[in-house]
């Protein structure tokens, strides 16, 4: 087995490879066309979001026999057209699903306690104690869309406070005794804080839009630490704004490129994010959520594990 790594992991992903017999070639910094020119060589492709594996591509990996992607999500490969020509793909959601978990709590509780603002208020000699009064979790009632491995994280994360906890999924029968499984609709009616843990598809792009927002039956707290492109930034501005959303933690942003590694790099700063940097009511952080030094070897060991039961 000839392998193209086109994202630096951690190294046990080379070593492993290397004591089954595999042939690894690292490749960092060619670009996607300068890639498909040597594709047709490699049995195998190692790759976290550097760039989308389309039809193209795909044509030209003429020996292909599978895809890692060390991550959660498949959304920058043509999943259908990998499949009908015979390529496994592997994910590893189940790598950083603990990671996820654990800051979509640590940002809930953030945002809770005015924690962000009240340490750049006191840095700067502002001592505010009431101005700071936070929120507590306990008694409130907790949403999750997206019931899978890192839904299903952060629902386990919060047993130890006394909250209800209610989750929404496609696939039926995921409930479990850290989350009772209910409709949207019952979900809208009563949840206090909604945490986005769905992949990045037709049906999730673009869902938390004004009119979803508007079918909540309170205002709620927003938890995103799935994919951007899920929450519309300009409808959530104008919820932030208009007080039915409280405040906003967002790991991901709309406004990622395809490899998450930037932003804005090639275009202005909407106003809308404008907003968001200035806003004590948003916590922002730079797609960290699953990045730890943990799940760096985790993420790696799912996806030879997966390799290896699959091929070897």
């Amino acid at each position: 087995m000839k392998v193209l790594h086109l994202d630096t992991n951690h190294p046990l992903l080379l070593e492993q490879f290397a004591a089954l017999g595999f042939e690894n070639r690292e490749e960092y910094k060619a670009d996607k066309n300068q890639v498909e020119t040597i594709i047709h060589e490699y049995d195998g492709i190692i790759i976290r979001s550097r760039f989308k594996i389309d039809r193209e591509f795909l044509d030209k990996a003429t020996n292909l026999k599978f895809i890692g992607r060390v991550g959660a999500g498949l959304e920058n490969i043509d999943v259908v057209y990998a499949e009908k020509k015979g390529i496994f793909l592997a994910a590893a959601p189940e790598g950083n699903r603990n990671a996820v978990g654990e800051q979509a709590l640590g940002m809930l509780l953030s945002l809770f306690n005015n924690l962000n603002k009240a340490d750049k208020e006191v840095r700067r000699g502002l001592w505010d104690r009431e101005g700071n009064r936070g929120l507590e979790l306990d008694g409130k009632t907790l949403g999750i869309i997206g019931y899978g491995n890192t839904g299903k994280a952060f629902a386990k994360k919060v047993q130890g406070f006394e909250v209800e906890v209610l989750c929404v999924d496609i696939l039926e029968n995921v409930g479990d005794k850290h989350a009772k499984q209910v409709s949207l609709q019952e979900l809208q009616k009563r949840a206090d804080v909604l945490s986005l843990h769905v992949p990045q598809t037709n049906l999730t792009t673009g869902m938390v839009n004004t009119s979803f927002i508007k079918t909540f039956a309170k205002p709620f707290w927003l938890v995103n630490t799935a994919r951007g492109k899920c929450v519309v930034t300009q409808d959530l501005v104008k919820a932030l704004r208009s007080g039915l959303i409280l405040g906003a933690a967002l790991d991901v942003l709309e406004y990622e490129k395809i490899s998450f590694e930037d932003i804005f790099s090639d275009r202005p700063m909407p106003q809308e994010f404008n907003y968001l940097i200035h806003s004590d009511k948003v916590l922002l952080t730079p797609h960290i959520a699953g990045w730890t030094q943990e799940s760096k070897i985790k993420l790696a060991q799912t996806i030879v594990d997966k390799i290896m039961e699959r091929f070897c």
